[in-house]
């Protein structure tokens, strides 16, 4: 029996997915820069089914690349035009609430918004949030360790995440951790957060519920330089006070969120800041206070706190539609994910914006400041080739000097394929190389996701020699594990 007459047998009707137009949705995820027609999509509603596709996989070596909702944003669920895509997305129920222990059991389906929405009456919520949140899902979020406005304060997914049940290629389900706060042997659930889809298939989470604030206020800061604007995000940390969340826009992302969303930001600045507290009425109205007046010392030009609820929440839609707000000035975006020491921010934003003059094209900043998670959006049009590879080129550039200031080249949307230059110019061929054995280790066949987060040791061999394009090499054979 054939591979697709095998994945028929196994998948309900509307599941397998055979034809270009079906398929064509599954072509690209978020970072849509990059295209690609897997050979079959399969839509498996059960644990069981997704059981079986890997099985099948397995025994006509096909490669898998899994995929949640396709919000990532570094070409982590790219397809391979020989494999499966492998979506979870139907796997969407929330299995329990359990409020006495304050954690959810989900499928990796289920969108992240959802399970605070699930938990609210119950006086709870699930803290990564997403600037996708209302339709990433939680299997993606662990494979990508995503984050959100939030993090600063309560985390990025792997501090939330206490249990996960793992698929493996082999069909072996793998259970780590679970309702308690930490279990024995080595941490292999923090292995699988950021796995982007290498280990195994994540098939259920329990995740972390905390008690929602009883209050809530946004300040906003306006300063007429980015570095004045750099200097108040490390004087905020200095304080000792720990924001929930600590968000930097430069004058070009603010103008566009502004357009777009209507948020009330002013638009005669180089830089907005927004600092979020949380906590008791008493706690919020003191460290507002402090805030407020960290932010006028250093130069701030205006500064107000949100007044209720509705403008809270309107101040950070401004924020959180940033992205698609670049669609005003240009048909395409190339969002970078690298983190460096806050120390550093006003030094790397200044080189950013020599790139921009450099290249020609456009890049807005709008990112995590509190814990240095840079978001450059550089804009170009990706019907021009000359252009895409201009903007390839500038966003390995500031990668690279994320590293060179003691950073990483990436925070929370991962490697996927988009990072694969950078890592080679973070990590040393030792350091791959003991990567790849733990890749073996859970997968030898190298079925899951092949050539993705993890770059071989001959590509990172011609780093610097040869141009990679559209996030592929010349030989596309090197990739393979």
């Amino acid at each position: 029996m054939n591979f697709e007459a095998a994945l028929a047998e196994v998948l309900p009707p509307g599941a397998l997915l055979l034809e270009d137009e079906a398929k064509r949705p599954f072509e690209c995820d978020g970072l849509s820069a990059y295209c690609a027609m897997p050979r079959v999509v399969c839509l498996p509603e059960t644990a069981a089914q997704a059981r079986e596709v890997l099985r099948i996989c397995r025994e006509h070596a096909v490669p898998i690349v899994p995929r949640g909702a396709g919000t990532g944003l570094s070409g982590g669920a790219l397809p391979l035009r020989e494999g499966c895509v492998l979506s979870l997305a139907r796997l969407n129920r929330i299995l329990e609430i359990d409020v006495a222990n304050g954690v959810a059991v989900v499928e990796p389906g289920v969108r992240n918004l959802a399970i605070s929405e699930a938990a609210a009456p119950y006086g709870l919520y699930y803290a990564p949030d997403p600037s996708s949140q209302i339709a990433c899902s939680i299997g993606g979020n662990v494979a990508e360790n995503s984050g959100g406005v939030h993090c600063l304060k309560y985390g990025l997914t792997v501090h939330n995440v206490l249990g996960v049940k793992l698929l493996l290629a082999d069909g072996e389900l793998l259970e780590l951790g679970g309702k308690v706060l930490d279990a024995p042997g080595l941490d292999l659930l923090a292995v699988v957060n950021g796995s982007e889809g290498l280990l195994g298939l994540v098939m259920e989470v329990t995740v972390k519920l905390l008690p929602r604030p009883p209050v809530a206020q946004v300040l906003l800061g306006a300063f007429a330089s980015v570095t004045a604007a750099a200097d108040a995000v490390g004087a905020v940390i200095e304080s000792g006070i720990t924001p929930a969340g600590l968000e930097m826009m430069d004058r070009l992302a603010t103008r566009c969120a502004e357009e777009f969303a209507h948020a009330g930001y002013p638009l005669d600045c180089a830089a907005v800041l927004l600092c979020e507290l949380d906590g008791t009425a008493e706690e919020v109205a003191e460290q507002g206070a402090e805030v407020a007046a960290i932010f006028r010392r250093l130069g701030a030009t205006e500064v107000r706190a949100s007044q209720d609820e509705a403008e809270r929440l309107r101040i950070w839609k401004g924020r959180k539609s940033a992205f698609p707000a670049m669609g005003r000035i240009a048909p395409d975006y190339y969002c970078m994910d690298g983190t460096i020491p806050r120390r550093e921010l006003g030094r790397v934003l200044s080189r950013i914006a020599e790139l921009s003059e450099e290249s020609g094209l456009p890049i807005a900043n709008v990112f995590h400041a509190g814990d240095g998670n840079l978001h450059p959006l550089i804009a170009y049009d990706a019907n021009d080739d000359a252009q895409l590879r201009t903007a390839e080129a500038v966003g390995t550039r500031i990668l690279q000097l994320c590293v060179e200031v003691g950073g990483t080249v990436t925070g929370e949307h991962g490697v996927g394929v988009e990072k694969l230059d950078a890592m080679c110019a973070q990590f040393s061929p030792a350091e791959l190389a003991a990567f790849h054995r733990l890749k073996a280790a859970f997968d030898p066949a190298g079925l899951l996701n092949p050539g993705r987060a993890v770059p071989s040791l001959a590509r990172c061999a011609e780093f610097g020699r040869m141009h990679v394009h559209g996030g592929q090499l010349p030989h596309p054979e090197l990739e393979r594990f």
